[in-house]
């Protein structure tokens, strides 16, 4: 509902209980917006016009929003205006833009979804969030499958490659880690995309694979802008991955493409700040940026417990995958010494390719585990593919190995022993997938949405803590017109005019409120009594909702 909210609400972010409308919001609405495009474009230069000639005292800067003292009824239409794009308001990046400037978020996924929204006027649909990420996790699982062949090549086994590619996609995409990603609507499906999508980049050069070298250049700068402006903690894997690609081509004395690396990647940074410059204060002053900061600063103070909490959850989304890694741990240790024996530039070129498959992934988990501000899934879920491509990557060369140990070795042996393996494993992680618990689908709440359909035509009083009001959204979008307010504010309240001269009214208690006090005070205070308790702490937010009229009325 917040990337809805975000992604479609015209210049204003945030709902406020005390003030309905936004500053820029009115100001583009009563200065900015025409009847004609010609119109709205001179209006436009003129404001910059203003700002440019007198700053802090230009119109702009110094418009005043209109600010309540008290919190008011809010017209249905409001919040339809707030999570659905409406005629006429399609396609407006610039607003977008506005929006998570306010927000510890880069724009790409909102503008996205914004387009979305665009192709579907006035409506709400989970569809329209998790369509996008359906597209993101599929393109991964593409990626994956290109990955699996082209490693196994560079490791010397092709014969295995198809095998390995399609393990990897099959692990990932089975897996319960891509449900979730699928039905989380946030930016979590397109970041990781775009960390895969970048390893792909770096296996291409460090193989050599790259006969553009210049085509090649310009998407990866393109991958590492989009990936910036989708989520900052695309830098976790991008940053540690470009440390370790500089590294590699260093120790391979190939200072020409090294060098060549560091200029797009410069470039790379410098694009994504110019374009998106609140990401500087969004990282290193903002409260969630300075909570992050200050997480990594506290060193290893409660880190083992947060290591212990992130490997459960990245196990229980990857599912059998994150057991055959420990196949991979196997193959590096025991198989890697015996690799040493091998040629010096074989064993270079292959350690080269395993710290740019292995030593990301574990840093990225370790950032994610240290800096990450709540402990959920969604700040490792880039993790999920790259963990099914090593563990299918490296469990191939072990079993490879084995064969060989055995005197075994044909390709035809391998090839059977690899793929009855990953296809066992698949099987498994089919179940775990079909399994998923059902996070992220808020499962109950059409309850809710079905009775304020029913009483639509009555107006609702929603008593909250905290912000908690975000979570019911639709329904106002129903009611005839809504009062976000506290308990407290229920009880000091100036303006019970409002309220008392309700005949009735279907008061929504978020959990957490005291519901005793709230139905004592609008029963003292306002004169409304239960009439019928329409749901109570039902799933999935546990509220309570109640129909109350007015004493004499009933």
């Amino acid at each position: 509902l917040l990337s809805l909210e975000l992604s479609k609400a015209m210049f204003n972010p945030w709902i406020v209980p005390t003030q309905p409308q936004g500053r820029l919001a009115k100001y583009v609405e009563n200065e900015i917006a025409a009847d004609s495009f010609g119109e709205m474009c001179g209006n436009l230069t003129d404001t910059v016009a203003d700002v440019l000639k007198n700053g802090r005292d230009s119109k702009l800067l110094s418009y005043k929003a209109d600010v309540y003292e008290e919190p008011v009824w809010i017209e249905r239409e409001t919040f339809a205006d707030y999570i659905t794009v409406g005629k006429g308001d399609g396609f407006s990046y610039l607003s977008v833009y506005f929006n998570v400037k306010d927000d510890n978020h880069p724009p790409l996924h909102f503008m996205l979804l914004h387009t979305v929204s665009s192709l579907f006027p006035g409506r709400i649909s989970p569809w329209m969030g998790c369509g996008i990420n359906l597209i993101f996790v599929l393109g991964t699982m593409v990626l994956l499958m290109w990955l699996g062949r082209v490693l196994m090549k560079l490791y010397g086994s092709p014969e295995l490659g198809r095998i390995v590619s399609l393990g990897a996609a099959a692990l990932y995409g089975l897996s319960a880690g891509a449900v979730a990603t699928t039905l989380l609507i946030r930016m979590y499906a397109m970041v990781t995309f775009f960390c895969v999508a970048s390893l792909a980049l770096h296996v291409k050069r460090l193989a050599g694979r790259s006969e553009k070298k210049d085509a090649t250049n310009a998407l990866l700068i393109l991958i590492t802008v989009l990936g910036f402006w989708t989520q900052y903690f695309f830098l976790f894997y991008c940053l540690i991955l470009a440390a370790v690609t500089a590294i590699v081509l260093f120790v391979q004395k190939r200072k020409k493409e090294l060098w060549q690396y560091i200029r797009s990647m410069v470039t790379a940074a410098v694009i994504g700040v110019a374009l998106f410059p609140f990401a500087i204060s969004d990282v290193f002053c903002s409260g969630r940026g300075v909570e992050a900061l200050e997480n990594l600063s506290s060193g290893i103070a409660g880190l083992s417990a947060r290591i212990i909490l992130f490997l459960e959850i990245v196990s229980s989304r990857t599912g059998v995958t994150f057991l055959a890694l420990l196949f991979g741990v196997i193959n590096l240790v025991w198989f890697g010494l015996h690799r040493r024996k091998k040629a010096a530039d074989s064993w270079s070129s292959c350690r080269g390719l395993t710290a740019v498959l292995w030593v990301p992934v574990v840093g990225y988990f370790f950032l994610a585990a240290r800096m990450s501000p709540y402990l959920v899934d969604r700040y490792v879920m880039p993790l999920f593919p790259l963990v099914a491509l090593v563990a299918a990557v490296e469990l191939a060369r072990f079993l490879k190995e084995v064969c060989k140990t055995r005197g075994t070795a044909q390709t035809i042996s391998a090839q059977l022993v690899v793929g009855t393996v990953l296809t066992v494993l698949a099987a498994v992680q089919l179940v775990g997938g079909v399994r998923f618990p059902g996070e992220y689908l808020y499962q109950g709440y059409e309850v809710q949405e079905k009775l304020a359909k029913e009483y639509r035509d009555h107006p609702c009083i929603c008593v909250y803590d905290g912000v908690s009001y975000y979570e019911n959204l639709p329904e106002f979008t129903e009611y005839e017109s809504t009062l976000l307010i506290t308990c407290p504010e229920l009880e000091k309240r100036v303006d019970s005019g409002s309220i008392a001269t309700l005949s009735d009214a279907v008061v929504l208690v978020k959990h957490g409120v005291d519901r005793d006090r709230v139905r004592d005070t609008l029963e003292e205070k306002y004169g409304l009594v239960v009439e019928n308790v329409l749901f109570e702490e039902g799933e999935p937010y546990h509220d309570t909702v109640w129909f109350m009229k007015q004493k004499e009325r009933r």
